[in-house]
């Protein structure tokens, strides 16, 4: 009642607050009625509850709310799709991809979808890895792409062959400390696209994978948020 909430409020210091009864609600559908399609170049991130939302040549990427990033609406995700979507105009194909912190698999998901390359998911959550499964499932590209739980490339499977192809959208500190792995998992020629990183972050992530002997081929700021692409020289 209104005196037990009031009375345990200033046992804890807390600040006064209220119970009110919420109406009936589909939450689920709810939530995904306002999860409205994202546009990111090429690209469009949506619910299955808007199927019509990507229609050719529009490259439709279905992921459902989970408790996994990724759903497309935060701006480092639009950034690497946009960075994808840039990398596949001046360079080759991709034969062999790598989508590290992989969330909902959307980054694995895209670079399948958008050249047909074979590509490897990690991620340390298994809630995350179990979510891009499905999504990858759901977007008929579950043959294309394998998913493993491991922290950074500490699994065989990452480490059996390098990639022309690695996205990282995590943060600037781990990307700092997965930079002599980059470039040990990368082949000559190959390109990273890394994002997670605020815009004041960038000139330190950027320097030190330029001490690796990275060079930056683009820089893509959205709002706060900071896209960087980089290749290994070749």
């Amino acid at each position: 009642d209104d005196l037990g909430l009031t009375l345990l409020a200033a046992a804890y210091g807390a600040a006064p607050f209220a119970v009110s009864r919420l109406p009936a609600r589909d939450w689920v559908a709810h939530v995904r009625r306002e999860l409205s399609p994202v546009h990111a170049g090429r690209f469009v991130v949506h619910g299955a509850h808007d199927p019509e939302a990507a229609p050719a040549p529009l490259i439709g990427l279905k992921i459902e709310a989970a408790m996994a990033f990724g759903t497309g609406h935060h701006a480092t995700t639009q950034g690497c799709l946009m960075a994808l979507q840039a990398h596949a105009r001046r360079a080759p194909r991709p034969r062999l991809a790598a989508d590290i912190g992989c969330g909902t698999g959307v980054l694995a998901m895209a670079a399948a979808k958008l050249w047909k390359a074979q590509a490897l998911a990690s991620d340390i959550d298994p809630v995350a890895t179990a979510t891009a499964r499905a999504n990858l499932a759901v977007n008929g590209v579950a043959p294309l792409v394998r998913v493993v739980t491991a922290p950074g490339f500490h699994h065989p499977a990452l480490r059996a062959r390098p990639f022309d192809l690695i996205c990282a959208n995590i943060l600037a500190r781990p990307l700092k400390r997965l930079a002599g792995d980059m470039m040990a998992r990368l082949r000559p020629g190959g390109a990273l696209v890394l994002s997670g990183i605020l815009t004041r972050q960038a000139p330190g992530v950027e320097a030190v994978y330029r001490a690796h002997g990275f060079r930056r081929a683009a820089l893509l700021r959205i709002g706060e948020w900071t896209t960087l692409t980089l290749t290994r020289p070749a």
